[in-house]
């Protein structure tokens, strides 16, 4: 028995280093990346007839902070901290413009790829919006209150101030630390604000969209 425990002692001692050797040479994976790009963005779903939204794409932007930490050989939980700008273009020349402080966590895989590594991954988001804009095709335009209850009179007010969805990436970060990435969004939650006003109301928008994002990582 005494033989049994020793060994084990001596077995551990023996490992210890190792682990803690790879233990720091994990935690000297996390890093930080600053990206910015450009947002194509849409709001689908339906009306409050239950017909499908017809709406055009709208340009936006975003810009941010991500961080990778590593969780195993190649794998990494990405958190970040973004400004995003969404919205659409509504078949009646009314133009929509949100702004959102966005969290995403992504699930990140990075295998080599070349000098490289190849960026693969998925994740949800949250958002919270912050400002926002209705411009008519007269060139009016309106600032949206997130705070205020719904008004059947008042565009400004049909909007909730929460969003919630799912990410997916893809891209490739270079040898010299810049990194290139598409972004797919689906959004899941509803962001407008339900009527109490109209019958059987059946709209449902949600946030959905694409873009191009340049970075840099720093180690």
């Amino acid at each position: 028995m005494k033989k049994k425990i020793l060994s084990i002692a001596i077995l551990g001692l023996i490992t210890l280093p190792a682990l803690a050797q790879q233990m720091v040479k994990t935690a000297d994976k996390t890093s930080i990346a600053v990206k910015a790009g450009i947002n194509f963005q849409n709001i689908n779903g339906k009306d409050a007839a239950g017909n499908e939204l017809e709406n055009d794409l709208t340009t936006g932007l975003h810009a941010g902070i991500t961080g990778d930490i590593s969780v195993g050989s190649g794998f990494y939980i990405q958190p970040g901290a973004l400004y995003t700008t969404k919205g659409a273009e509504f078949s009646n020349d009314v133009k929509v413009k949100l702004s959102y402080i966005e969290v995403p966590i992504n699930f990140l895989y990075k295998p080599i790829l070349g000098s490289g590594n190849m960026l693969l991954g998925f994740g949800p988001y949250v958002a919270f919006g912050i400002n926002g804009s209705i411009k008519n095709g007269s060139g009016n335009k309106v600032d949206i209150d997130f705070g205020s209850s719904y008004n059947a009179g008042d565009p400004a007010s049909y909007f909730k101030s929460f969003d919630a969805g799912a990410n997916l990436l893809a891209g490739y970060e270079f040898a010299n630390k810049f990194l290139f990435q598409l972004n797919a969004q689906l959004g899941l939650a509803k962001i407008n604000k339900d009527s109490e006003s109209i019958t059987n109301d059946k709209t449902s928008w949600k946030n959905t969209g694409f873009g191009v994002s340049l970075g840099y990582r720093f180690n």
